[in-house]
C-alpha cells in the first residue's frame, strides 16, 4: 500500500509482456494475475497518476515463431497484434471491475471491439483519468510490442516508461543460466545497445534513446513493486 506516498510521476507507460498474465501456467490469462496486476494499476490511478498500457501477446501467439516454422511473417505478425487484443481486453474488464476507467485503443481497425487509436483522443482520456491500454502493437508487422510501447510513450509525452519482466532488472547475461550475473542499478542506452542487453529489441531501445525517454526495467511479480516505481524508489534498473 502507498502510506501516504505521492507520485513522483505525472504520466506513465507501462509495458507488460503477455507472459506475465500467464501465471503459473504455460498459456492464455490467470484471472488472478490479472486482478492482482489491475489492482496495482488502480492504486496508482486513486493516487492521480496517468497511465498508459501495452500489453504484449505472448501468452496467446507469437507471430515470429510460427514465422520460423513457415507461415508468411505478415499473417503471423498480424495474428500476434490480435492477441495483444484479446489480452487487453482482459486488462479492461479487470481494471473495471475495480472501479477504474479504461479505454482500449487499437492501432488495428476492430471498432465494435474497441476504439480506434486517434493520439489527441488518446491523450483527452489520459488527462480524464482513464487507463488507455494501447492494443495490436504499431499496427505493423515486423515491429514488436515494446517497439509499440516506446512509440506510444513518446506519443504521450509520458515522464517515464516503465518494463514489467519477470527478473528484477537488467543484467550483463541471462541471470537464470548464470548465477554471477551482475545487475546493473543503472545503464546508459549506448551501452545496453553495444552490449545487446536483453532489455528490449534494438528498435525500441534506439528509439528511446534518440527522443531522451528515461526506462526503468523491474519485476513485476513481487507484488508492490509497480507502486514503488511509481513512488520514485530506486528499483529495478534505470535506464537513460
Amino acid at each position: 500500500m502507498m502510506h501516504n506516498s505521492q507520485p513522483v510521476y505525472r504520466r506513465i507507460l507501462l509495458k507488460l509482456s503477455g507472459e506475465a498474465l500467464m501465471g503459473e501456467g504455460d498459456y492464455g490469462i490467470d484471472p488472478a494475475v490479472i486482478l492482482r496486476i489491475a489492482g496495482e494499476i488502480h492504486e496508482l490511478l486513486e493516487a492521480g497518476l496517468e497511465i498508459g498500457l501495452v500489453i504484449g501477446g505472448g501468452n496467446i501467439f507469437r507471430g515470429a515463431g510460427l514465422a520460423q516454422g513457415g507461415m508468411d511473417r505478415v499473417t503471423g505478425d498480424h495474428m500476434g497484434m490480435l492477441a495483444t487484443v484479446i489480452n487487453s481486453l482482459a486488462m479492461q474488464d479487470a481494471l473495471e471491475k475495480l472501479g477504474s476507467k479504461c479505454r482500449v485503443m487499437s492501432a488495428l481497425q476492430i471498432n465494435q471491439v474497441c476504439e480506434d487509436y486517434i493520439r489527441r483522443r488518446a491523450v483527452r482520456h489520459l488527462e480524464k483519468g482513464r487507463v488507455v491500454i494501447f492494443a495490436a502493437g504499431t499496427g505493423n508487422p515486423f515491429f514488436t510490442t515494446d517497439s509499440a510501447a516506446s512509440l506510444r510513450a513518446i506519443e504521450m509525452g509520458v515522464d517515464i516508461m516503465l518494463k514489467a519482466t519477470k527478473v528484477d532488472g537488467v543484467y550483463d547475461s541471462d541471470p537464470v543460466k548464470n548465477p554471477a550475473a551482475k545487475r546493473y542499478q543503472r545503464i546508459a542506452y549506448d551501452d545496453a545497445i553495444n552490449q545487446k542487453l536483453a532489455v528490449m529489441d534494438a528498435t525500441a531501445l534506439v528509439l528511446c534513446r534518440d527522443q531522451g525517454m528515461p526506462l526503468r526495467v523491474f519485476n513485476l511479480n513481487r507484488p508492490g513493486n509497480l507502486v514503488k516505481v511509481a513512488m520514485g524508489q530506486d528499483v529495478g534498473t534505470l535506464v537513460e
